[in-house]
């Protein structure tokens, strides 16, 4: 028998009450998505158990929380028929191609392909009409020289972002603003006050598309999205700029627990933080929280021995990007696979371990 595939990271509340309690999908109040573009391909099999096991037989409500590819994996979760969703996406993702030396305009033009072959016709309804899922989408309002496109705006306003970050990550005010488009329906345990201050936008069929756009609109990359419909003026970039892994208590004050499907075994604070070693996520926002990520075994098997991301689409020509990105979106379903068998012979829990901070 092979080295696991999957790891269980629960912080101290959480690794209690796995011990105690058992894994209980109904223990969980917020699912969580993190920002990591193409490093979503390896959770696309988590992705699917988790629809078919956690959110399928629900009968509470569960709030998800999700930046940039985080959000557009929840889309997928919040549809009529999440699986459909989730293929149709992978699909488009695999397919993605572009110009030798693609502008933001043509990258921008290609995304929003893939998110409409993602919601289809009647997706946004869905998800706002989900029985009990509700969703929230975390965006950043640009501010003053940030909010400008022209490209050497944009580089030398995120240059002064990551050195006033090596400072405070609080300076990133000065050209970020949090924003959160919500669920109406029911307030999230992490609207509270002081859990993750934002200006509040309440989803519909106009505004969420240009939402999931927007948190997905990495700078220099992606064009940001101008004029959203019921929210302030303003050009909106990728929520993970500020809320890369979501640093606060996702929990709020309530008793529930937060199930974070992700690429790494650890968060990370801030899109400045990556290069931080020392950065790392507060015990609040761990507390609570159980992680389901790969295994280093996993990771290493896969080809070159990573996750897919970003840079692949300089370091490979498409042939060979599609080739990796295709085998490693194949080992994924390993993961859900594992993730199955152990939901079925209700061993969750025995393989739980405690989440720590990342290594500096």
């Amino acid at each position: 028998m092979g080295a696991p595939a999957l790891r269980i990271l629960a912080g101290p509340t959480a690794l209690e009450r796995l011990r105690k309690d058992g894994f209980d999908p109904d223990a969980f109040t917020v699912m969580a998505g993190a920002s990591g573009g193409a490093k979503w391909l390896v959770l696309g099999g988590l992705d699917r158990a988790l629809a078919r096991h956690v959110i399928a037989p629900r009968r509470r409500k569960l709030f998800l929380l999700g930046t940039s590819i985080g959000a557009w994996r929840a889309c997928c979760h919040a549809q009529a028929d999440p699986l459909a969703a989730f293929d149709r996406f992978e699909q488009a993702y695999l397919e993605q191609h572009y110009s030798v030396r693609p502008s933001a305009a043509e990258v921008s033009r290609v995304t929003a392909g893939i998110l409409e072959r993602i919601l289809g016709e009647h997706g946004a309804a869905e998800i706002l009409s989900h029985p009990t899922l509700r969703m929230n989408i975390a965006v950043v309002r640009a501010r003053h020289l940030a909010a400008r496109e022209t490209p050497w705006m944009q580089k030398l306003s995120l240059g002064l972002a990551a050195v006033g970050n090596l400072v405070s990550p609080r300076t990133l005010r000065a050209f970020f603003e949090r924003v959160l488009f919500h669920d109406a329906r029911d307030a999230a345990p992490f609207m509270a006050p002081g859990v993750l201050p934002a200006t509040q936008v309440p989803l519909d069929n106009d505004n969420l598309a240009p939402a999931v756009m927007a948190t997905g609109a990495v700078p220099l990359v992606l064009a940001g999205v101008a004029s959203i419909p019921g929210a302030p003026r303003g050009l909106y970039r990728d929520g993970g700029i500020i809320d890369y892994h979501f640093d606060c208590a996702m929990a709020g004050d309530a008793d529930g627990l937060v199930l974070y499907p992700h690429f790494y075994p650890h968060l990370v604070p801030g899109w400045f933080d990556k290069a931080l070693p020392w950065r790392n996520a507060s015990p609040e926002a761990l507390d609570r929280t159980v992680i389901l990520c790969p295994s280093a075994a996993f990771v290493a098997a896969l080809p070159g021995g990573k996750i897919p991301d970003r840079k692949d689409f300089w370091a490979f020509d498409d042939t060979e990007r599609l080739r990796r990105w295709t085998l490693a979106v194949r080992a994924a379903r390993r993961l859900g696979d594992e993730f199955s068998a152990l939901f079925a012979a209700g061993r969750l829990a025995d393989r739980a371990e405690p989440l720590l901070p990342r290594r500096s």
